[in-house]
């Protein structure tokens, strides 16, 4: 594991309980004898909605005695309920070495890069949550035109895994419906499930870091500000899901300054919705925790950023105070960080679209920096649920030379909604 990882072994001390009475599934690949209790899956079955299971359209996949493997990325399908779900992988090939990152649902990070020898099986669990728009009777949630489009993986009734990697190799998926924590996202484009490159958020990298400790179900879109996101029914879909035991973390600022209307601002309307999520959480059971907004890429003439989110994060700040919430300082956290590497260093965490750079939303190595942000905020806040790993400091942040998470081949040249 690189150098910079304490993602997924992290979490393995937790343990995971399987929902009574839902068996596993459990899918072997390969020329092999088939398997008692699992299904053989040839390297030719797409996925159905009949059979509930296959591998998606993309690149060819071949198979050796031990299971299956390609010289480019591949996706592979299981239809099931909304839920959490405990994922169980065997990598390797038996004609050759492999090198396999895996991502789950909308380019999730769930396992980083993982060699194996010729002939040699390597291990792998995360968790993975899944949902649908659906709700109550005859609630939904009114998704965006992207979201029911190259979004759609976040939305339907499957779980997708996909297998990058220069050469990515699987023999063996089992997925098992467990009753675990749930962290629920709820925010923006900054941390939303982006599902193309060059773009990446650190809801995203956040499974990887937690592992089997709790799923992460983020509920975060593009453009949303909390008006948007109560507008759009995320917050009654919110509403049907939360449990005792959960969490919900709360990231909005970016889209929020940007609303107009008689009494709407950040001590006024942003204020009370937050207070509102907030004791939303506290009545189902959850655990509230809220996070300022990221920082923009704002430098000044003198190396230090400027505040382009107006009173937001203080706002944000002074709400946890009161309500005695966690707070997870990331706009402080994210601006130490980029003042650390600098104006011209700073540009590596951001991607560069149709000629321009970016300066709010992140790149894979971006989204993997304010994802140890994230973490560290966990940790000094000590939530149960924190990974027992090393202190974070992002005025020392670690040099893109050593991110080596291979991209995934989904790119586009749409810049996501907000900014």
């Amino acid at each position: 594991m690189r150098s910079v990882s304490f993602g997924i072994a992290a979490g393995l001390a937790f343990a995971v309980g399987a929902a009574a009475a839902e068996a596993p599934r459990d899918f072997v690949f390969g020329t092999g004898s088939a398997q008692a209790g699992a299904i053989t899956v040839p390297v030719g079955t797409r996925y159905s909605p009949g059979a509930g299971y296959g591998f998606e359209p993309g690149a060819p996949v071949r198979a050796d005695a031990r299971g299956c493997a390609s010289d480019r990325p591949f996706w592979f399908s299981v239809a099931e309920p909304e839920g959490n779900y405990r994922v169980d992988v065997e990598l390797g090939d038996s004609d050759g070495a492999s090198d396999t990152t895996v991502r789950a649902e909308l380019r999730r990070l769930v396992v980083e890069p993982t060699a194996a020898r010729p002939g040699e099986l390597v291990r792998r669990s995360f968790l993975v949550n899944i949902r649908t728009p659906d709700f109550g009777a005859g609630g939904t949630v009114r998704l965006k035109p992207r979201e029911r489009t190259g979004e759609i993986w976040d939305w339907d009734a499957k779980l997708t895994l996909e297998f990058d990697g220069p050469h990515p190799a699987v023999s063996r998926i089992t997925v098992t419906p467990v009753t675990v924590p749930t962290v629920y996202l709820a925010g923006d484009s900054t941390l939303c499930d982006q599902p193309y490159e060059p773009y990446c958020s650190w809801g995203q990298i956040l499974p990887d870091f937690l592992g089997l400790r709790a799923a992460v179900a983020n509920h975060a879109e593009s453009g949303e500000s909390l008006r948007s996101f109560a507008d759009e029914h995320r917050i009654e879909k919110l509403d049907t899901l939360m449990k005792p035991g959960d969490y919900l973390f709360v990231q909005f600022g970016h889209n929020d300054q940007k609303l107009r209307g008689p009494g709407v601002g950040a001590s006024t309307t942003f204020r009370a919705a937050l207070e509102h999520l907030v004791s939303d959480a506290r009545a189902h059971g959850t655990h509230p925790a809220l996070i300022t907004a990221v920082s923009r890429r704002t430098f000044g003439a003198d190396g230090k950023i400027q505040n382009s989110l107006g009173d937001f994060p203080e706002v944000t700040r002074q709400v946890a105070a009161e309500m005695k919430v966690p707070l997870i300082d990331l706009n402080a956290l994210s601006t130490t960080l980029y003042e650390a590497l600098g104006p011209e260093g700073a540009k590596a965490l951001f991607p560069t679209v149709n000629g321009k750079l970016e300066g709010t939303h992140h790149n894979d190595y971006g989204a993997y920096e304010i994802a140890k942000c994230v973490v560290e905020g966990m940790r000094r806040c000590d939530l149960p649920i924190a990974p027992a790993v090393p202190a974070f400091n992002p005025a020392q942040p670690d040099p893109v030379s050593a991110y080596a998470i291979p991209s995934s081949p989904l790119a586009t040249h749409e810049i996501p909604y907000g900014n």
